[in-house]
Parts: structure tokens; C-alpha cells; sequence
């Protein structure tokens, strides 16, 4: 062999006479993505996604195939190149039958690893089920309280009898590894010297901050109200959220350094040029603090008051005066918490007003069901038409009753006034708890068309330069606390990249989809969801303890062990999906029928999946060029290709056992050791 030199990238590289371009390259630093190639195993030159343009040709070359010659010069990421790869990915993913995240994981809006955290509770390993989750989530025992769990309306368990109780198992492992003195703490990045400070102490900022302390930098959490919190604290009742467990949470978030002003607000004790100008980076999360109107006759009475505003002044431990009748206004949680709330504080009859039926109510059906059973009277398809006083007070409120007709965008049917048809309530209230808006005061941001902070929605940057902006205050406005979150994340990751002077927007990742139904799991053993007690109801809407304890730690484990681990097990090795999200594609141009997705366990402690094979090939060369056993092939023509194993006789099934080559080579996650 003699030594030649050629040029790729623009970069000098040297090998020798009968090496591929591939395996310069990779000698030289330069990445070549493929799939169907091994070092063990002969060339081959199947998927097509290695191809390279070289100068002079017109043809594209498959680098691992292709023997490098003196004096070219290659570009791995040229436009045809780069094209070719993009096609060759579409058509490989556009038949692709695999489930690259478990729908609880795509569905939760933080990104959480619930199949991973809910196996380690099943195998009674709570402190790396916290580590899990903490990955995306600083507040999970807080978060397993409140969060009303989109996660669980995917969970494929339901196809069987009932989704698992993700957010029950994340409330009870959360809570074991509170206190313990050997619990999971981050390493922490070297300082880099940069300043951020983060405006709210609420969900999205308690959020931003963690992660950014973590990535090195000094960071300092200003919030307007007393203690840290925000909704987590004084939007959510004590007997849904104990609020030491709050405490504790944002503790854990000043241990890895995170410096908390209280009682600072924007606007009034420092302008908001002169806070930008302390830092190096600003990010705005100050939530969604205000009630939206009613928008009727009377609301100026006094005894009218906001959802949010009612349920501070309850966590400030001085409730605004109710009375003894109250009528809440409003289908969704807060208007659960706010009826709830006013049963605890003695109202003898608390009316919640909704213009629709209890099916279209956006509350959680658990929130809806203990609020009747601890006696609040739903009032549904009515609306607020007035308030009536006497002497500036609320005295009643007229109603104007609804029917149902068209659906709106929503999907829901849009309440329709009956005309002339009216009840009137005696009440000594009305709270309103219909959303939520932004008060922007204070802020010389940008702001949207809804009066809301507008934000990048890929690099959550503000019109104002190195200033993020999360969370409620943004774009959408008010959502759940998870939400807030898992944007604030995200920005966390992106506010890091900007202070290292390179900024790189957050972009969904692609990943591959499997669609299942009941038929699929239908030899699934059935196993009924562990239920948990709540205390009685004439009991608890006395005090503000919690409703229920939880899962022990038996039932956690026994609840955990029912997830059917529906994300693929080679996710984080698999060179498939990894070259899927290093070009953007749209495997949807090729949409069709895709073959047969056959599950089988021929070869004893290897399960193959057809749906995820891309027929590259290389599972049957190892096994005939490295295991020399000659076991696997390809069988079939054209679409209905597949590969199917072959034993001779019983001491090959034995064979198999003990070598596993073909699944440590497989590219996709279609083998799969089980034994």
C-alpha cells in the first residue's frame, strides 16, 4: 500500500491505497453518517445515506464503499449530498413501525422520561427515578400534586383497562427522596462568568433559573411577591399542594446556588432598563396574575372579585370576605380550587356557574367529582347576564340560560343564549374564574395582539436584546404549570447557547410514531389501577389538609409494574433517528402502507421487530462474516422483503444464545436482547 493524499471539506487528509473515503474521513475527525456499515464486516453500500460529492464526478459516491484515489476532492455536506441523505432518511422513516418515545413522554410538555422514571419505581429505585426526572423537571414532587397528567390521557395501558398514575407514582417518589441526606444532587458546571437574572419566582422561573445555575452561570431569581412560588404558592389551595413541600422544592433550587430576591418589583422599586442592565442576560417569567373580566352589569360591585385574586388572599392568610352564598363563574381548575377553597372557609352554598355541560368542562373530572361530594352545586349551561346590589354590594346574580349548539374551534359546542329565559341566585359573591391575563406593566417589551409579551417561539428571545421571555406571560398566555416548565427549559438551554456567543434555536426532534390500538394489545394481561383513598368528604372540606396521601411505597411499585414500556429500548444508541435529526426531513411525502410489523423470538434471547427493520443488511452479514454461522437472510422480493432466521438443527437455537453479534450491530433497534 502506498500513501495519498486528498482533500475533504477543505481540509488535507492522508491515508493509505485501498482504504474508502469513509474510513479516512473517520480517521480525520470528519463525520459521514451511515447506516449499514461495520468495521468487522466487508463493505456494502445499502442505505445510500454515506453518499459524497467529488469533484469531477457526476455521480454521488457511497464513501463506504468507494476507494479513496490520490488527489480528490470530496465534500461530505454538499447540496446534493446533503439532498440525497434527506431522501434516502424520508423513505427508510416513512416505513419505519416504531416507537421512538413512549406517547406519556411525547404528551408530557416538559419532555419528562416517564416510561424511564416509572420503570426505576417499579424496580424500588426511587433515587434514580428523581434523577430522571429531574433532567427536565426541578419541581417534580410539586408538579406530581397538581400536574392534571396529559401524560396518562396517552398512556397506552388505557387501550388495556386503565393508564397508569404517572402522576401519583412521580408525587410518592418525589416525596421518599425529599429528605433523605443521600438523595440525587446535580453536578454543577464550572462558572463562566456570566450573569442572568430571572424575573418571577414562579414555575417557569424557578425553572430557568435551576438549569441556567447548573450550566455555570450566576444567576439571581427576583420575584414581586413575599416568598418564591408564584402560582405553585398562591394560585393552588394548601389541600391540594402542601406548601412545605414547596419550600423544600425551591430550597433544593437555592442549594445548587441560585441567589432569590423577594419583594422586588419591576417597575416600581427598579426600572426594567436598569435591571437589563445588571446582567448579562434577562429572562421574563412573570405569569399571569390577573383575572379576566366578566364583561357584565354589576361587576363593579364590591363582593365581585378574581379567581386568582381570591385564592392569593386565602395563601396570604387573608381571605377576602364571601359571605355565606357564593357563585364561582368558570369550568376549569381554578374555578375548582376557588369553589373548594370557599366550602373550606364555612360558605354554606357555593354555586359554580358554567355556560356548557359537565362533559365540555375543561376541569379534571377527579376536581369536578370531589367538589360535588364536598357539596358544591353546579349550575350548568347558565351564564352571568348581571349582577344585581344593593348598597355596592353583590346581593344576586341573574342568569341567562344556555343551550348548546355548533362546535367552535375548540372542538367544543358553543353555548347559545335561550332568549328570554333568565334564574336569578342569592348570592354574597361572585369570583370569576374564567382565565387569566398578563400585566405587562412595567415591561418595555414587545407585546402581541391578546396584550401578551411576545417571544420567539424557537429561540424565546424579546424584541429587546439577550432578554427571554417563558411561560404565561407569553405568546399562548396562560396554560398548566408543566407547560411553563418545560418552556422554560428549553430556554434555559437556549439563553446558554446565546451567552456563549452562539445561539441555537430549540426545534422539536423528530421521531418515529407508532400508531397502536386495543387489537395490539390485546394478549396483554389485565391489571386493574391501584386506587387510593381520599379522606371522607364532610371530613376534609373542613380543613385544608390534603384530600389523599398518596401511594405507599408498595403500591407505587405494584402501580408501576402494570407501564408496558412502549418507547424503544435503543433510542439513545440508534444511528436511525440520530441522522433523522441531523437533517431536517418529511418522511410524509412518501406516506403509505407499511409492511407487516411482525414480532418474533426465533433466534431465543433476541426479539426481532420487522416494523422497525430497514433491511440494511448488516445483522445477516455479522452474523455470516464475524459469528460464521450463517443463520440469518433475506427473504423474499421487493416491498415484502424481511429477515428471517434458519436453523439446521437445535445447536444452533443454542448458538444464538451466547453470541448476540447481529443485535449489538443492528442500527435501529430492531433486535432487541431479552435473555
Amino acid at each position: 500500500m502506498s500513501e495519498i493524499k486528498l482533500t475533504i471539506n477543505g481540509k488535507t487528509c492522508t491515508g493509505q491505497s485501498g482504504q474508502t473515503i469513509l474510513e479516512i474521513a473517520r480517521a480525520h475527525g470528519i463525520d459521514i453518517p451511515t447506516l449499514c456499515h461495520d468495521d468487522t464486516v466487508a463493505h456494502y453500500g445499502a442505505c445510500g445515506i454515506c453518499v459524497v460529492e467529488a469533484e469531477g464526478s457526476p455521480k454521488l459516491l457511497r464513501s463506504c464503499s468507494t476507494l479513496a484515489a490520490d488527489g480528490m476532492v470530496i465534500n461530505t455536506e454538499g447540496e446534493r449530498a446533503i439532498q440525497a441523505r434527506k431522501i434516502a432518511l424520508e423513505l427508510l422513516m416513512s416505513d419505519h413501525d416504531g416507537d421512538c418515545r413512549g406517547p406519556c413522554r411525547l404528551t408530557c410538555p416538559a419532555g419528562t422520561d416517564c416510561q424511564a422514571y416509572v420503570k426505576q419505581v417499579a424496580l424500588g429505585n426511587t433515587r434514580e427515578a428523581v434523577r430522571i426526572v429531574k433532567e427536565k423537571l426541578p419541581l417534580p414532587a410539586s408538579i406530581g400534586y397538581v400536574c392534571p397528567h396529559p401524560c396518562e390521557k396517552e398512556c397506552r395501558r388505557g387501550l388495556v383497562e386503565e393508564p397508569i398514575s404517572i402522576a401519583l407514582i412521580k408525587r410518592y417518589m418525589s416525596l421518599d427522596q425529599l429528605d433523605k441526606t443521600d438523595a440525587w444532587k446535580p453536578e454543577k458546571a464550572a462558572p463562566t462568568g456570566k450573569t442572568v437574572g430571572v424575573i418571577g419566582g414562579g414555575p417557569a422561573g424557578l425553572t430557568a433559573a435551576y438549569y441556567l445555575a447548573l450550566k455555570g452561570h450566576d444567576v439571581t431569581l427576583t420575584e414581586a411577591m413575599p416568598q418564591m412560588g408564584g402560582m405553585l404558592r398562591y394560585g393552588i389551595p394548601q389541600y391540594r399542594l402542601p406548601k412545605a413541600v414547596v419550600d423544600a422544592e425551591i430550597a433544593q433550587i437555592a442549594d445548587v446556588g441560585v441567589k432569590m430576591e423577594n419583594g422586588v418589583k419591576i417597575g416600581k422599586d427598579i426600572s426594567f432598563a436598569d435591571y437589563r442592565a445588571k446582567y448579562d442576560a434577562v429572562i421574563v417569567a412573570i405569569g399571569a396574575w390577573s383575572s379576566t373580566p366578566l364583561r357584565c352589569p354589576g361587576e363593579e360591585l364590591e363582593g365581585v372579585y378574581g379567581g386568582i385574586d381570591f385564592l392569593r388572599s386565602v395563601a396570604l392568610h387573608d381571605p377576602l370576605p364571601i359571605g355565606k352564598n357564593v357563585a364561582i363563574v368558570g369550568g376549569g381548575n381554578t374555578a375548582m380550587d376557588a369553589c373548594r377553597t370557599a366550602v373550606r372557609l364555612g360558605a354554606e352554598n357555593v354555586y359554580v356557574i358554567y355556560r356548557r355541560t359537565q362533559d365540555e368542562m375543561p376541569a379534571n373530572p377527579e376536581e369536578i367529582e370531589e367538589a360535588t361530594e364536598e357539596g358544591v352545586q353546579f349550575k350548568f349551561l347558565t351564564n352571568p347576564a348581571e349582577i344585581i346590589g344593593e348598597n355596592g354590594h353583590v346581593t344576586a346574580v341573574k342568569l341567562q340560560v344556555m343551550e348548546l349548539g355548533e362546535p367552535d374551534a375548540s372542538g367544543r359546542r358553543s353555548p347559545v343564549p335561550v332568549e328570554g329565559k333568565f334564574v336569578t341566585l342569592a348570592v354574597d359573591s361572585v369570583i370569576a374564574a374564567i382565565g387569566q391575563k398578563v400585566n405587562p406593566a412595567g415591561f418595555d417589551l414587545a407585546l402581541n395582539k391578546r396584550g401578551i409579551i411576545a417571544a420567539d417561539e424557537c429561540t424565546f428571545l424579546t424584541d429587546q436584546e439577550g432578554v427571554f421571555a417563558v411561560g404565561d406571560a407569553t405568546n399562548k398566555g396562560a396554560g398548566i404549570a408543566i407547560a411553563a416548565i418545560g418552556e422554560a427549559s428549553k430556554a434555559a438551554d437556549v439563553a446558554d447557547s446565546w451567552l456563549k456567543g452562539h445561539i441555537v434555536p430549540y426545534h422539536e426532534p423528530f421521531v418515529s410514531k407508532r400508531v397502536v390500538t386495543a387489537a395490539d394489545l390485546a394478549d396483554k394481561e389485565k391489571k386493574p389501577r391501584v386506587k387510593i383513598t381520599n379522606r371522607p368528604a364532610e371530613e376534609r372540606k373542613h380543613d385544608f389538609e390534603p384530600v389523599n396521601d398518596g401511594f405507599s411505597a408498595d403500591q407505587a411499585m405494584e402501580e408501576a409494574k402494570r407501564c408496558l414500556e412502549c418507547g424503544c429500548h435503543d433510542y439513545g444508541e440508534c444511528s436511525l433517528i440520530k441522522h433523522a435529526n441531523r437533517y431536517e426531513i418529511h418522511p410524509e411525502r412518501f406516506a403509505g402502507e407499511k409492511r407487516h410489523k411482525d414480532l418474533e423470538q426465533k433466534l431465543v434471547v433476541i426479539e426481532r421487530d420487522q416494523g422497525k427493520c430497514i433491511l440494511c443488511g448488516l445483522c445477516v452479514r455479522v452474523c455470516d462474516e464475524v459469528a460464521k454461522e450463517g443463520l440469518l437472510g433475506l427473504v423474499g422480493r421487493g416491498f415484502g422483503t424481511v429477515v428471517k432466521p434458519e436453523f439446521r438443527d437445535s445447536d444452533r437455537i443454542k448458538v444464538c444464545a451466547t453470541c448476540k453479534k447481529c443485535a449489538e450491530a443492528c442500527p435501529t433497534g430492531a433486535l432487541k436482547i431479552i435473555g
